[in-house]
């Protein structure tokens, strides 16, 4: 069985690809995506990435004002 075959079986009917375009995202992908995979009970913890970054932000500025200067 050839590969385009066996993905036409496992493709479920109600996926309708057709108007799909290949690589649409590739370039953007491929510039630089930082994406990053939360635990569960972290993810809980925030109702979305902006609230994720705030929290980062506060905690990158709390960290940057306890690191004593460099000589």
């Amino acid at each position: 069985m050839k590969e385009d075959e066996t993905q036409q079986e496992e493709t479920l009917t109600e996926y309708d690809f057709s108007a799909g375009v290949r690589g649409k995202y590739a370039r953007q992908y491929a510039s630089g995506s930082n994406v990053v995979l939360l635990s569960p009970d972290v993810a809980e913890a925030f109702p979305n990435a902006e609230a994720v970054n705030n929290a980062l932000r506060a905690l990158l500025n709390i960290a940057r004002q306890n690191v004593a200067p460099s000589k």
